[in-house]
């Protein structure tokens, strides 16, 4: 889900098996003579814009058990997501997919852009709001048959405060400490909330979007994908937001469309549920593979926290 992963240690082509590099050139069409790893994202496998002896150029996402053991599953995930999403979202393209039961490798279409820069600018945060709306639309009624709903997805995770209340860790916030029952009660609230028939990406920050030459968005990396409201990916977005800095989260809140008329309540908990969620697993060990995960939920549940105590306490001008 959101923030699940953050930066660690990244294997390049050169170190994949050669019948998996084999495998990216026969669905490349030719063979791959340059390839350039990509910064940003948060899987331990490849990442690489590779080109090709004739010029054809192709991103390429390969990773095994033994880079991180739930990646290949992610991998298949995105796979089965990407290659069902309609031609108008602007998403990469699937061109192939190998899977030899232990490397998993995607073959996407190169997509020619940069991440938004972060703090958030205005420059680019208007047209990914816009892109976002857009790609809400596109994507209703959801065009992706068997993908989970968002409260299947996200019910372990929003179970988050009450594990905390079950166990709390040492020096605990005192305001979440007295208030537990509280957040556990938004979190239950903001699950129920999350109805709709939406595909959402539910794993939106500045490393999974592009922005082109042309302005144009492109929203990359599908794993998580579920079905769900169409304000989902948006409040998700503003929680990158916050945690950048620069914009009133609140503000936007209140004025974007896809969030203006949804009920207050609703947004609370969505809002309840993820806190719980990163505060939980930012006091774990990180996965193998992953080593930072677990600072970049923190982080998240520092940014998240102080908005989310406003939204409880003064509910009138949430």
């Amino acid at each position: 889900m959101a923030g699940a992963g953050a930066g660690g240690g990244r294997i390049g082509w050169d170190e994949l098996p050669g019948h998996v590099r084999q495998a990216v050139e026969r669905i490349v069409g030719d063979r791959v003579v340059e390839a350039v790893s990509q910064p940003g994202g948060y899987s331990p496998g490849t990442a690489d814009r590779v080109r090709t002896a004739d010029g054809r150029r192709a991103f390429v996402k390969a990773v095994s058990p033994a880079q991180n053991p739930d990646s290949p599953r992610m991998h298949r995930a995105e796979a089965r997501h990407t290659a069902a999403l309609p031609p108008s979202a602007p998403t990469p393209r699937l061109l192939g997919c190998y899977d030899d039961g232990e490397w998993v490798a995607l073959v996407l279409s190169d997509v020619d852009g940069r991440h938004p820069y972060t703090p958030w600018r205005d420059a680019d945060l208007g047209p990914v709001l816009r892109a976002l709306a857009a790609l809400a639309d596109t994507l209703t009624p959801n065009p992706v048959p068997d993908t989970p709903t968002a409260a299947e997805r996200l019910a372990h995770d929003f179970a988050g405060w009450q594990r905390i209340a079950a166990d709390p860790p040492p020096g605990l916030d005192p305001w979440v400490a007295a208030h537990l029952a509280e957040l556990c009660a938004a979190a239950n609230r903001g699950l129920a909330g999350l109805t709709g028939d939406t595909l959402c990406h539910l794993d939106v920050r500045a490393d999974n979007l592009l922005i082109g030459p042309d302005g144009a968005v492109t929203v990359v990396d599908w794993p998580w994908a579920c079905r769900g409201p169409a304000w989902l990916d948006t409040a998700l977005l503003l929680v990158n937001v916050r945690l950048h800095g620069g914009h009133d989260t609140e503000a936007l809140l209140r004025r974007l469309p896809l969030t203006a008329d949804v009920d207050p309540a609703a947004l609370t908990g969505f809002y309840a549920g993820l806190a719980g969620f990163f505060t939980d697993s930012a006091r774990h060990p990180p996965p193998a593979g992953i080593p930072t995960v677990r600072a970049f939920q923190q982080a998240q549940a520092d940014a998240l926290l102080p908005w989310l105590r406003h939204r409880l306490t003064h509910p009138a001008t949430a």
